[in-house]
């Protein structure tokens, strides 16, 4: 499957836009993505290995945390995930450039 990775993280993944992973879920598209580029995973999910609430995941054009499986939605391996994070007032998202912290 193909993951679109947006500006703000294509840093951890060699300046990237479009990343080519296998798996047969989006939990195992996420997982090969953080594998193979192991620097962004703790900006997709907390410690407890949970996806952070300010990461969106779109499976094609179905917003992931809305399908009946979640994660465990199984793709096609045409399927194309885009990462989106939220942007809420302040700068103090780990996903902002030049955070104020």
């Amino acid at each position: 499957m193909k993951i679109h990775i947006p500006t703000p993280l294509r840093a951890y993944t060699d300046k990237q836009e479009t990343v080519s992973v296998d798996g047969a879920t989006v939990a195992e598209g996420l997982e090969a993505l953080t594998v193979a580029y192991p620097a962004i995973k703790q900006h997709l999910f907390s410690p407890d290995g949970k996806l952070r609430s300010f990461v969106n995941v779109y499976l094609d054009d179905e917003d992931v945390r809305y399908l009946p499986e979640k994660e465990a939605t199984t793709v096609a391996p045409e399927a194309e995930l885009t990462i989106i994070p939220s942007i809420a007032g302040g700068c103090c998202s780990p996903l902002a450039a030049g955070c104020c912290r």
